[in-house]
């Protein structure tokens, strides 16, 4: 593991690396995306950094919520601000309000921006968790005896038990997943695309959160798996509504 690469005297973190790296190719395939529909591509720029902006917000108030205990962290207001913790549920919530606040803004609320935003969002995906396992920031699994578990001695949160390497799954399956939607984009209506991301992610983390250690909050699942289950169910009866329907011609310059 490298949590930490020295260059020059600075000390760089590798998990600040990999989310920079998923940004910039995320952003170049929005542009992509927009370049097809004949959209101004200075916008997908405007609509990265509000996804950035608004996804490290949610990311972080997520954490809070989710993990913040009174009796051992102090005020919220050290939790908020003080130390580290991002939740990529929270990030995906908060990227996504603000994104919609930016496609209102810009006349841009409509199924083509969703369907756009699909491959890009699972690709960034895929790369961030990259950053989860090289820095081994404690997203591993639990502990196993597969030939390809492995000890996580040098990560951000150490242990020399060997464990699923759960990033490296997610990677994997969000990889496959943003190549399918890219496939798909042309073949299904954009409403149906990214109701289709929704049920590729959610039924990736559903399925990888039972190799996980978090702890249970309902029905036997975690917070991340009671999440998954809400994104299938949406995006599984958003799909079955749409089913049938015909693929729209790209919008003209706005």
């Amino acid at each position: 593991m490298q949590p930490e690469i020295d260059l020059l005297g600075l000390s760089l973190k590798t998990f600040g690396i990999c989310f920079a790296l998923a940004f910039l190719a995320s952003g170049a395939l929005l542009s992509r995306r927009f370049r097809e529909l004949r959209w101004p591509t200075d916008q997908a720029t405007e609509a990265l950094l509000a996804a950035l902006v608004g996804g490290l917000v949610g990311a972080r108030l997520y954490w809070v919520i989710d993990a913040y205990d009174p009796d051992t962290d102090g005020s919220v207001l050290s939790s908020l601000f003080g130390g580290s913790g991002l939740t990529w549920y929270g990030g995906a919530i908060g990227g996504a309000l603000a994104v919609l606040a930016w496609a209102a803004w810009r006349g841009r609320m409509n199924a083509q921006l969703l369907g756009a935003t699909a491959p890009a969002l699972a690709l960034g995906y895929a790369i961030g968790r990259v950053g989860c396992q090289v820095s081994g920031d404690g997203d591993y699994g639990k502990p196993s005896d597969l030939p390809w578990a492995m000890a996580y001695p040098d990560g951000v949160v150490p242990t020399r038990e060997e464990v699923q390497p759960t990033p490296i799954y997610e990677t994997l399956a969000m990889g496959i997943a943003a190549l399918v939607l890219w496939q798909l984009r042309d073949r299904l209506r954009p409403g149906a695309l990214f109701a289709l991301y929704l049920v590729l992610a959610g039924l990736e983390r559903l399925v990888v959160e039972f190799w996980r250690h978090n702890p249970d909050t309902a029905l036997g699942l975690t917070t991340a798996q009671l999440t998954s289950v809400a994104m299938i169910l949406g995006g599984g009866v958003a799909l079955a509504l749409m089913r049938g329907g015909r693929v729209p011609p790209p919008a003209a310059v706005g």
